[in-house]
């Protein structure tokens, strides 16, 4: 048990809420502690974002106390209470037996705070905080650790890894996301149990994966989920990357892997998920198309493979709808960028209005900071967007299909380029009223059944 200078910051609402939990269970004589990430955060210096309670009550007395539960993981001694609609998970200290499926225990026995932190999964998420006293208990040397900046399992790393799979990407995240080292014996033992990972179900590696590339430290964690054989487990299409050449003036940097992992290191948080993603994805059509054409190493519409890859990936990997089109449609448009300053005003408007454009603009911005180091389309599209500043980029278009119909256009396919061309020349200015649209519409649509014999 060790005092440390400075009491935790509880002033936040979420702190004095996690507060008012602590003290109803100890006004009616049960310990309680916060536990885990908070006690790191603390300790670090940093403000705590959430708090876990661990305590002597049970799930039953817990159910009592507080008007607003849920039971969660009761028969694993897990309950959220709900204060002023904040979820607080509420865990009594616990000792586990064997686990079957590799993330929930055989059976469970209430105990006390010490075997509690032997069970948890690394020294620096096995201390507890008094918040009455301001006292941190320390039964996992996790204080050393915190200094010395290590990632270390709690106890047998094989066990901890084999009682739940997720601890091989958690180990990972810590890592990369704290700027810490994994110490040996815990790194060997993630190396030897690197497979198990296939055991853990699709959502949480998903989440630990969005955890990794959305924060700091993702480039790191790039390496060490490639280096410890994870990488091959979850992401394999990302693991062929190594080895991919590149044409050196273009990408001085080296193969595909180093390029991609040079585009995490100059990603600025906050990270959208579909930044993110779109960055470790954006280059991954590369092996398959990679061909030498009369000499030159070329990679004929790897956008386009890319963008299939990515879905098939994110699709395995239970993403949603919104994040999985978000990124297909990044990764499927950042070759265009090269082309930008050579569009006509109405198509560059049509470039620039798309749904994800700023997340597709800061993708260029890092794949040529991370490669060739030119910034003329980015510097051109940024003066473009306060020239467009206060225009309707998306405005209602003035001609649409039923139009056409009516001027004598069968339904089909036909319909969308035309629409397309009148939409630009809206946006350019060309076509400023219904009218003109029209009139333009009418003449295209003749032009179009004398040269091809109908409509």
């Amino acid at each position: 048990m060790s005092n440390e200078p400075g009491a935790m910051d509880l002033r936040e609402n979420k702190g004095r809420l996690a507060l008012v939990i602590a003290r109803a269970l100890k006004d009616r004589g049960f310990i309680a502690y916060f536990a885990g990430g908070c006690v790191r955060d603390h300790l670090r210096g940093q403000s705590p974002q959430d708090f876990d309670i661990a305590t002597t009550a049970t799930p039953d007395e817990i159910e009592k106390i507080f008007r607003k539960t849920i039971p969660v993981g009761k028969q694993f001694g897990v309950m959220i209470v709900v204060e002023e609609d904040i979820p607080f998970e509420v865990a009594t200290f616990r000792r586990e037996g064997g686990y079957e499926d590799g993330r929930h225990p055989t059976s469970v026995f209430f105990t006390r705070p010490e075997e509690d932190a032997k069970r948890r999964d690394f020294t620096v998420n096995g201390m507890f905080y008094d918040p009455f006293t301001g006292k941190v208990i320390d039964f996992v040397e996790g204080m050393k650790d915190l200094s010395k900046k290590l990632i270390r399992a709690i106890g047998d790393p094989l066990e901890r890894f084999e009682e739940d799979k997720l601890r091989l990407l958690r180990a990972v995240r810590f890592a990369s996301t704290l700027g810490f080292e994994i110490e040996t014996g815990t790194w060997e033992a993630l190396r030897q149990r690197a497979s198990k990972i296939r055991e853990v179900s699709p959502e949480r590696i998903r989440d630990e994966l969005v955890k990794i590339f959305t924060r700091s430290g993702a480039a790191r964690g790039f390496v060490l989920l490639s280096d410890s054989g994870l990488m091959k487990e979850i992401l394999p299409e990302v693991e062929t990357l190594r080895g991919v050449q590149q044409p050196e003036n273009f990408h001085p940097e080296g193969d595909v892997f180093e390029h991609t992992r040079l585009l995490l290191e100059h990603l600025r948080p906050p990270v959208s998920t579909i930044l993110a993603f779109s960055a470790l994805f954006h280059d991954i059509g590369k092996p398959k198309t990679s061909a030498v054409r009369n000499g030159r190493l070329t990679f004929y519409e790897h956008s386009e493979e890319g963008a299939v890859l990515a879905r098939e990936i994110m699709k395995r990997l239970r993403f949603s709808n919104e994040e999985i089109d978000g990124v297909c449609e990044c990764v499927l448009n950042h070759m265009k960028f090269m082309n930008v300053q050579q569009m006509r005003a109405g198509k560059l408007k049509l470039f620039i209005g798309r749904p994800h454009f700023q997340e597709e603009m800061e993708l260029h911005r890092v794949d040529c900071a991370a490669s060739h180091g030119m910034l003329d389309n980015y510097q051109f599209l940024n003066e473009k967007l306060k020239e467009f500043a206060n225009e309707e980029l998306k405005p209602r278009p003035l001609v649409n299909g039923t139009d056409l119909i009516a001027l004598g256009m069968r339904p089909g396919p036909a319909m969308k380029p035309i629409l397309e061309e009148l939409y630009e020349l809206q946006l350019e200015g060309t076509h400023k009223t219904r009218e003109e649209a029209l009139a333009w519409a009418r003449q295209k649509i003749g032009k179009e059944f004398d040269e091809k014999g109908s409509l």
